[in-house]
């Protein structure tokens, strides 16, 4: 019964996206998700203050969290678009330039490597490869690798730099789900080294990217600024 009850209770809250899931094999693992949140924040807290708000909640974690075995960021949303419309935003650099400030240079053949240009900045490395294809269902890339330029341009500072340089390379994963008249867009970033910093630092920027990939394709403008500070997309 108290397996029944707790299936009931995540149901709920799956419903109220509340929490996603991810399936791993026969596992269905469940995660906060933190979409609603952070809709009700871009629309009650002035751009001015997120630095602050998002400084707050980097300290709260630092204070009350245990550290991960395998740190992973799960994050949903639903956005009104088609999955042809999302899968062109997530590849051609037309769109990834207007919501990202980033594109990448490949022919999308799994294995083959992805020069990025993020920020301006050129990334090219052997790493950077495609690990999953599949046109408007799943997409999955190696990082870019943290290079002197992308430093210089983005303003980590040495030893932030230093730590994230030294880091193993992450995965990020798309993957996409037609729900009628919405897609259910759910990004998994993860394969990140235990007590990784670039991990904590993904947790900012993806909510406000994918607020931006949102936004274009509901109205056709993205948000105004897509990059808060100190992130490391």
């Amino acid at each position: 019964m108290a397996r029944q009850s707790v299936s009931k209770h995540l149901a709920i809250l799956e419903a109220a996206n509340l929490v996603t899931t991810v399936r791993h094999g026969r596992e269905k693992l469940h995660y906060l998700n933190a979409t609603p949140i952070n809709e009700i924040a871009e629309r009650w807290i002035s751009r001015y203050d997120q630095q602050r708000v998002h400084a707050l909640a980097d300290l709260k974690r630092a204070l009350e969290e245990v550290p991960m075995d395998k740190p992973q960021f799960v994050y949903t949303t639903y956005i009104r678009t088609t999955p042809e419309r999302l899968w062109k935003a997530l590849t051609e650099p037309t769109f990834t330039r207007r919501w990202w400030q980033a594109t990448f240079d490949t022919d999308w053949n799994v294995g083959s490597t992805m020069t990025w240009n993020n920020h301006g900045v050129v990334i090219a490395d052997p790493e950077q490869v495609v690990l999953e294809f599949d046109p408007y269902r799943r997409l999955s890339y190696r990082w870019h690798t943290f290079t002197p330029e992308l430093n210089g341009r983005l303003e980590f500072g040495d030893e932030l730099f230093g730590k994230l340089s030294n880091e193993r390379r992450s995965r990020v994963t798309f993957e996409i789900e037609d729900v009628g008249e919405m897609v259910k867009l759910t990004v998994v970033h993860d394969d990140f080294e235990v007590g990784s910093t670039a991990a904590t630092m993904v947790r900012n920027g993806w909510p406000v990217l994918l607020s931006s990939l949102k936004t274009l394709l509901e109205t056709g403008e993205p948000l105004p600024s897509a990059r808060p500070d100190g992130d490391v997309l």
